[in-house]
């Protein structure tokens, strides 16, 4: 960690012991130098920028290619076709692209924080980006620390700095002034982002902006992403692919045309006919269509999409490595168990108040252990330095995390400490030290004080002689109670005791620790950051869904061990490993490292690098991987594992800024939704590619078929990207927004090397296309031999094809389920979507002016129904392919 030297910013002209701070001119000379206190923001892109970067796409230059070879040839109706597709995809993925970004620069403007910093001598109040290095600030509890500062005097001061390290546990700062040029112990230091939850302090500042601990962290994530949405990944391959088979068939039909004496003209002309009729032209908008969909499903379930292909990235994942405070946890802490000296144990999961929770004990009546959980409650909240207080949009706490937890519990059982305190005024109090271990308070009741005393567990031990059992005071055993608290301990429970005691009013000594002694124990209380109410069943639905879940955190080995069992993680004790188990194989290669995470489910006590160093691991194992997180240390992960999901209530701007998808209400289960949205946009978008490729492949097929056979071009360069873009386009962006399936969670995932043309996509494809390609060559040859013109004969190939493609909609809502269970209603679009296409293309035959361009015409009833009875063999061999796929499902699982 670097910071500016203290002893030269003293040297020019700031105070280390507070004094008269800084000057305001001195201030501004070092605002200019070190710049301001604000993270790194990433360049915001202009909307024309925005606009360009939605045509860096492998498919997108095919159809660029495609335009600009009909621009050459004078062929304006084939380019401005091409080109609307182009700019209106462009539109849609700018205008998605832009919105996110807006969004995502509001969340970050939310936050704009204070600072208590002297200068001129006098505290004052100042927006925390005007800081700068040898500032002198002022701390107390409630507040976040606005930058890297060394403590130079501290009063009970604690923080809780869980979203830099993940411990959920406070961080004790020493209460001696810090020797400012001396000392590199974290102790000594606070550090921006953290949450000051109790005491009060002074220091200098040492760092700001970029060199905060949190600004090195929001640099690094700054950098490229270093993976790619599986989405993008499959395109490319699904474009290249695309590109080959345009390239091999041009070539083979090419020389064929040399072959036939075809003029170079006639080549042109066809090596267009070819590309149109083999790019789907039509992919990008559906594709952006099918994630806009699912993006605006996901945004009513409170999960933010910031960029548009994380929606099908997120259904993809094969791995979850989620951290453990904020996320698995509601980073709260809470009073979850309580030990009574004779055993009886009240153990409350979620809480609630005493009347709800579970007694257990050797017969104890449940009153009785009440009355004497209350007694512990009242030694709680008395010597309690926390406030709770209700306001109007809810519950502001002020202290330790520790004091808060102990006065909630207190009020959910009946006991709020207002009404107490009437009854107990307060005389004297002896705040918590760490160095001492425990607090006490003395309160003044009828002719006597009584002493309320809360602590760690060994201390008040030692002060107790006697404890409380079923109500009356007995000689102590403090065997048993030590052991209550190392059973407490082994669950993973941050536990505290509890004591009172009675002296007289008039004291001799005043009221001091030489009073602490000849204490009643009254019990132990066990505290939890407790799992969320909906991750139990979140992780099942993943574990169900074929989606592997992995904890990785900053805190401590048994207690990550503890909540992941509460949370519903499956795991082995070999499965549990701590940073330096990641370090030591680190240090031993990427090949010892990937054999760890293959195993290893639990991850505690892991930095922010190691957390990077995991994800990665899991990637190179085969995994694609999700990972959640709401701290500045989650930061890097998110930025670089293939999704990234922040928690957006608690989360900080950094994990924000880093992630894929922000969950808003920081419900865990919302990312089970957001796999079953992300399947969804997955599997429609391979509808929409099955549809456009089967019709694409079958226009292919019936050149290959017709070109050789010394027939003239079927369609012409205009009737194709009529149907691709026209007919074809209206169907598919309807079929992009097909509803769920219901099963999509009832399924494991998609391997992460599985292609898009899979073993049942290619078969269906190589099934329609004979149909349709053999189907349309086969008419469009007797046509001809009957007598048909050239033009004639193509005005019914093209209403066959549009028929083809109305057919071949229906049959691709589903890869398994039959339409007539799916039902024809079910997606009322799609049907208005086959209407309009058809309706267009009735309506271009008796408008003269598309008449003339596409060349087609009206036809009588009798062809009409010929047609017709065609097209409906494109439906019928795509089911009858599903039945026998749905009586064999141990072959589809094969697939």
């Amino acid at each position: 960690m670097t910071f500016v030297a203290l002893p030269d910013l003293a040297s020019r002209g700031g105070s280390l012991v507070g004094g008269a701070g800084l000057s305001h001119e001195e201030a501004r000379l070092r605002l200019t130098r070190f710049g301001s206190n604000s993270l790194p923001e990433p360049q915001a892109s202009s909307l024309a920028m925005t606009f360009l970067r939605q045509f860096r796409s492998p498919l997108i230059y095919i159809l660029l290619a495609a335009a600009l070879v009909s621009l050459l040839l004078s062929d304006l109706k084939d380019a401005l076709f091409i080109s609307i597709v182009l700019i209106a995809n462009g539109i849609i993925g700018c205008l998605q692209e832009h919105t996110a970004g807006k969004a995502a620069l509001a969340l970050r403007r939310l936050e704009q924080p204070k600072a208590s910093v002297i200068r001129d001598g006098r505290l004052q109040e100042i927006d925390a980006r005007l800081l700068v290095p040898g500032d002198v600030v002022a701390l107390e509890a409630g507040g976040r620390v606005p930058a890297d500062i060394r403590l130079l005097s501290a009063t009970d001061l604690v923080c809780d700095e869980s979203l830099l390290t993940g411990e959920s546990a406070p961080v004790h700062k020493p209460s001696s002034i810090v020797e400012a040029a001396s000392g590199k112990d974290g102790r000594s230091m606070v550090f921006a982002g953290t949450l000051v939850t109790r005491g009060r302090g002074q220091g200098v500042v040492a760092a700001t902006g970029a060199a905060t601990e949190i600004g090195k962290i929001a640099t690094e994530i700054g950098k490229a992403s270093i993976t790619k949405p599986p989405l993008m990944i499959r395109l490319e391959r699904f474009s290249k692919f695309i590109a080959w088979i345009v390239a091999v068939a041009i070539a083979l039909l090419v020389v064929v045309g040399i072959a036939r004496a075809m003029t170079p003209s006639e080549l042109f002309m066809m090596s267009v006919g070819l590309a149109v009729s083999a790019i789907p032209e039509g992919l990008p908008i559906a594709i952006s269509v099918a994630l806009a969909v699912s993006m605006r499903r996901m945004a009513k379930a409170h999960v933010i999409v910031r960029r548009m292909p994380a929606v099908e990235a997120l259904g993809s994942c094969t791995m979850i490595a989620t951290d453990k405070t904020g996320t698995l946890t509601l980073n709260e802490l809470t009073v979850t168990d309580i030990r009574l000296p004779d055993g009886t144990e009240i153990v409350c999961d979620t809480g609630a108040d005493l009347d709800a929770c579970t007694i257990r004990g050797d017969g104890t009546p449940p009153a009785e252990a009440r009355e004497r959980a209350l007694a512990l409650f009242k030694a709680a909240s008395l010597p309690n330095e926390g406030s709770l207080v209700k306001e109007a949009n809810g519950w502001s706490a002020v202290g330790d995390t520790v004091d808060i937890a102990l006065l909630a519990a207190a009020r959910k059982a009946g006991l709020p400490r207002e009404a107490i305190e009437n009854d107990y005024p307060l005389v004297a109090r002896i705040p918590y030290e760490p160095d001492l271990k425990y607090a006490a308070s003395f309160h003044r009741h009828g002719d006597s004080v009584r002493i309320f005393v809360k602590g760690a567990a060994e201390t008040l031990i030692d002060m107790a002689d006697r404890m409380d059992v079923a109500g009356r005071a007995v000689p102590i055993d403090r065997d048993i109670l030590l052991h209550q608290k190392e059973e407490m301990a082994a669950r993973g429970l941050r536990v505290l005791a509890f004591a009172e005691g009675e002296t007289a009013i008039k004291t001799e000594g005043g009221f001091g620790r030489h009073l602490l002694v000849d204490l009643v124990f009254l019990g132990l209380a066990g505290m939890q950051d407790p799992v969320r109410p909906e991750v139990p069943q979140a992780i099942r639905d993943c574990h169900s869904a074929g989606v592997d879940v992995a904890m990785v955190t900053g805190d401590d080995p048994r207690t990550a061990a503890a909540i992941a069992s509460h949370a519903g993680l499956i795991f082995a004790e070999g499965q549990v490993v701590i940073g330096e188990d990641v370090r030591r194989a680190e240090e031993n290669g990427q090949e010892s490292l990937d054999a760890l995470t293959r195993h290893g489910r639990i991850y505690a006590r892991v930095a922010p690098s190691e957390k990077l160093a995991i994800v990665l691991s899991l990637a190179r194992n085969g995994h694609f991987v999700a990972v959640t997180g709401d701290g500045v240390n989650d930061a890097p992960a998110l930025k670089h594992a293939h999704i990234g999901v922040a928690m957006g209530r608690k989360g900080t701007e950094v994990a924000k800024e880093s992630a894929d998808i922000v969950i808003i209400d920081d419900n865990f289960a919302s990312i089970v939704s957001g796999i079953r949205e992300g399947r969804v946009a997955y599997a429609n978008i391979r509808k929409v590619i099955f549809m456009l490729m089967s019709t694409g492949a079958a226009e292919l097929l019936l050149f290959l078929l017709a070109i050789p056979l010394g027939l003239p071009m079927p369609l012409l360069p205009v009737q194709l990207l009529w149907l691709n873009l026209v007919t074809n386009g209206i169907q598919d962006i309807a079929l992009a927004g097909e509803s769920p399936e219901g099963d999509e969670l009832s399924r494991g995932p998609r391997r992460p090397s599985e292609p898009i043309f899979d073993q049942l996509m290619i078969r269906r494809i190589w099934q329609s296309t004979l149909v349709m390609g053999a189907g349309g060559f086969a008419m469009f040859y007797v046509l001809l031999a009957q007598g048909y013109g050239e033009s004639e004969a193509r005005n019914l190939l093209l209403l066959l094809f549009v028929l083809f493609e109305n057919f071949q909609t229906l049959a691709s809502r589903s890869e398994r389920k039959s339409l007539f269970q799916l039902g024809f209603l079910a997606n009322p679009l799609l049907l208005l979507s086959i209407a309009a296409a058809q309706g267009l293309h009735i309506a271009a035959m008796y408008i003269p002016i598309l008449g003339e361009t596409l060349q087609v015409s009206p036809i009588s009833f009798s062809e009409w129904a010929l047609l017709l009875v065609t097209a409906s063999s494109a439906l019928l061999v795509v089911e009858i392919d599903k039945w026998r796929v749905r009586s064999k499902p141990v072959a589809l699982c094969a697939l």
